[in-house]
């Protein structure tokens, strides 16, 4: 056997093996070969990274079942980014959605819409509650490092990117009122840009994975998922959701829809209209984010504030209306013996399935395959006939598996495996 052949065989390590082909890693790439073969060339590889290391797991893990995976020696490495602890970056990100919260908890008490607290509105107070909350528990998750500081980041961006929205609807109600920004706003405002700007700190380019184009069938079918119910979502999340009907004495009823976000104020629109492409540009991002169960959180991030409008439609429409609600007089109500019943129309039905598919579909993608981390780096120089600094390609598995192969990869064999 040449030298060059027993070069490439030190240097490469291979972690995991299956029924007919194993994976591993060799100086700048990470390869899959057939059994026994990794002194050769890899018949598919990728860069040296942690995508490559996600891309290459993923191709793995669709040619060999699941069963037939077992691990080969001892697992060092970790993920590029990933800490045993958090850093000061981690811990400034975590103080600045700290900062928020506790500035969004001031801003429950002070008016905040038309003089009225959100203490004081319920359907309004628990959505806030809520978005109060998931940041506070990512703060904590950021803080405690590795990959609860992952988890934390991306659930607080994805709620955050979607959130800024429901804000500027609600500012844009009051500049369309012609009164003055009362001060539970502005401090709702100013928390909700704390939280956002620690989420964005936290995330770590790499460590926290990023959006890719699908490698595998599975991945394809996640990604028109997440992208259908994002978009159903947010479509139905426009038209009326709010159905009341008025009924008299003499048996004259009337039935009339409230909540469509397109009669609104310009500003009021704006701000649905950015709800709804955020929902579902992060839904198409997270079903395309590799790893995968990364892009789970992201859009668990996503749901949850869509999710705590449905819970805000329910509580305001338990209340009983008030004839005023429609210009009639109390009075006047009461001599025609008006009753008011109210409901939810078919929309918003329409819409808790979309969110539901999306929470399916989040459940799904946490339990995607995992990759364990990659194989220790090889030590030595790079390998002769082993790319330094290769890019996905193919070889034919025969000649991957014989010393007279080809000595550097060259354009991608039409033979592939699997």
């Amino acid at each position: 056997m040449s030298e060059g052949v027993r070069t490439v065989q030190e240097n490469v390590i291979v972690s995991h093996r299956g029924a007919r082909y194993e994976i591993g890693r060799g100086p700048g790439f990470y390869g899959i070969w057939p059994v026994g073969a990794a002194r050769f060339q890899p018949i598919e590889w990728w860069p040296e990274t942690g995508t490559g290391w996600q891309a290459a797991w993923s191709r793995f893990s669709e040619i060999e079942p699941p069963s037939a995976i077992h691990q080969v020696g001892q697992r060092s490495a970790q993920f590029p980014g990933e800490a045993g602890r958090a850093d000061r970056r981690a811990i400034i990100a975590s103080a600045l959605l700290g900062l928020g919260v506790a500035v969004g908890i001031v801003g429950l008490f002070p008016g905040y819409i038309g003089g009225t607290s959100l203490v004081q509105q319920a359907e309004q107070a628990v959505p806030h509650a809520i978005y109060l909350a998931v940041w506070a528990a990512s703060a904590v998750l950021i803080v405690l490092g590795g990959t609860r500081q992952r988890t934390g980041a991306l659930l607080a961006a994805g709620m955050s990117i979607v959130t800024l929205g429901f804000f500027v609807a609600d500012a844009g109600s009051v500049v369309a009122s012609g009164t003055h920004i009362a001060a539970g706003l502005v401090l709702s405002l100013i928390g909700w840009a704390a939280c956002a700007a620690g989420s964005v700190l936290a995330i770590r380019r790499g460590g926290d994975g990023s959006p890719a184009r699908p490698a595998t069938l599975e991945a394809t079918l996640t990604l028109g998922l997440a992208a259908a119910a994002g978009l159903g979502a947010a479509i139905a999340f426009a038209p009326a959701w709010d159905r009341f009907t008025l009924r008299t004495v003499t048996g004259t009823s009337q039935t009339l829809t409230a909540g469509n976000a397109f009669a609104n104020p310009g500003l009021v629109i704006a701000g649905d209209v950015a709800v709804m492409v955020a929902l579902v540009a992060v839904a198409i991002a997270a079903g395309a984010w590799r790893p995968m169960r990364l892009g789970a959180i992201l859009l668990a991030g996503a749901i949850v504030p869509m999710a705590a409008q449905a819970i805000s439609a329910v509580i305001q429409i338990s209340r009983a209306a008030s004839p005023e609600q429609f210009g009639i007089p109390p009075a006047e109500a009461a001599g025609v013996g008006l009753t008011i019943s109210s409901g939810l129309t078919l929309a918003f039905w329409i819409y808790c399935g979309f969110v539901a598919a999306l929470m399916l579909t989040c459940a799904l993608m946490l339990n995607s395959p995992v990759a364990p981390p990659p194989p220790p780096v090889p030590e030595g120089p790079a390998a002769h006939g082993v790319p330094g600094h290769p890019v996905p390609g193919h070889l034919d598995p025969m000649d991957a598996a014989s010393p007279t192969g080809p000595t550097a990869p060259g354009a991608p064999s039409a033979q592939t495996i699997g």
